[in-house]
């Protein structure tokens, strides 16, 4: 399976705006999210503008055989604490479940420690994504806490869940 599925990632593009606002409103997607408002692609195109061209978020395209599926990028990047927020998702459902996520945690945590010499990679997910945490665990983040309660979403109250990966662990 994805032994022979050939996975890389590549730098988003503006020409990529399409799919990602495609992929972020599907509901499979929005689910997992703390934010789960939708977007439109004036949103997309103002946060490329403002976060990707001006360094604040390396964001990339996860491409499976020649195929678009989802994305991948480090965010709040702080140069002088070398570290930044990790985050993941796939857009295209058939893809889901496939060992990719992990082959792409790899491959951004190459990049994170190798090249922009981070010593933390974080990230927040909600409590109840019980496989999403799964596969992070699998990937060599470790529980780092829970703020209980932390987020307000669609009636309720959801805690979130912190993990991390240091590069001396990595």
């Amino acid at each position: 399976m994805t032994r022979e599925m050939m996975v890389r990632i590549r730098p988003l593009k503006l020409e990529d705006t399409k799919n990602i606002v495609c992929w972020r409103n599907k509901k499979f997607v929005l689910e997992n999210f703390i934010d789960r408002r939708s977007i439109t692609d004036e949103d997309h195109i103002q946060y490329f503008v403002s976060k990707i061209e001006k360094g604040f978020v390396k964001q990339f395209i996860i491409n499976a055989n020649e195929v678009d599926i989802g994305t991948v990028f480090l965010r709040d990047i702080d140069g002088a604490n070398r570290k930044a927020e990790f985050g993941i998702f796939i857009g295209e459902e058939a893809y889901l479940g496939k060992g990719i996520g992990k082959l792409v945690i790899k491959q951004i945590l190459e990049y994170a420690f190798n090249e922009l010499d981070l010593n933390k990679v974080f990230l927040r997910v909600l409590s109840e994504n019980k496989r999403a945490i799964a596969s992070y665990e699998k990937s060599g983040f470790k529980f780092e806490g829970c703020f209980r309660q932390d987020v307000f979403v669609e009636g309720k109250f959801l805690d979130i869940v912190f993990m991390s990966v240091l590069k001396e662990e990595w």
